[in-house]
């Protein structure tokens, strides 16, 4: 089952073991629904070509990500941090997800990025600074050329996120993807942020993010 981009976003609890590197293993993954965009940001020139598909899952420790990324073609940087961090990765192929546990402030926020080659960026957002997060973030990724596309698993500590997690509460969550190493790049958002030009900062248009108490 897949939504579109006008509904919701849903994190389903993890009742699976988790395998020895740390994630959901696929069945947790399959039985719960995907979110689905394949439009650019400003909700426009759809792509079926380059949709993009997110499933979320959690635990009281953790916020774990699926996405499944179908592609035109790839393009990675080539060099990193020792860790798999890369500065500025969103200027070559990406998903991204935007993280708002506390709407009190709209520009106060998580962003959390990862490239098809595994490397990755995570960023705290406090009214337009932007700091490394420092997350501890875990993640890895997949490619399946035969059928042009690629994934990638995020494990967030809740930690990272906010003080104490309520379940109970939801935050506010935009998905977005880039591909191309140079312009026209393909801009996609979950929720299209109807900017003159692609821009992802722009808190009024995040959707909502709520969490179930039951799969």
């Amino acid at each position: 089952m897949t939504t579109r981009g006008e509904a919701g976003a849903t994190a389903f609890p993890c009742a699976a073991p988790l395998g020895a590197e740390g994630f959901p293993p696929l069945s947790a993954w399959q039985a719960v629904p995907a979110l689905s965009f394949d439009w650019d940001w400003q909700g426009r020139n759809v792509d079926p070509e380059r949709e993009t598909k997110i499933r979320l899952l959690w635990t009281p420790q953790t916020l774990f990500l699926r996405f499944e990324a179908h592609y035109r073609e790839l393009s990675v940087f080539p060099d990193a941090d020792p860790s798999g961090r890369r500065d500025q990765l969103w200027d070559r192929d990406v998903v991204e997800v935007f993280l708002q546990p506390d709407d009190s402030d709209p520009w106060v926020y998580k962003e959390i990025e990862i490239a098809p080659n595994g490397m990755w960026l995570d960023l705290d957002v406090k009214r337009r600074v932007i700091r490394d997060l420092h997350s501890g973030l875990q993640s890895r990724v997949a490619i399946d050329h035969r059928a042009r596309v690629w994934s990638a698993e995020i494990a967030i500590p809740m930690k990272a996120l906010v003080a104490n997690f309520d379940s109970a509460k939801s935050w506010r969550v935009n998905f977005f993807r880039v591909e191309g190493a140079a312009e026209p790049r393909f801009y996609s958002a979950w929720r299209p942020t109807h900017s003159p030009e692609p821009n992802f900062h722009v808190p009024e248009a995040f959707g909502h993010l709520s969490f179930a108490a039951k799969p």
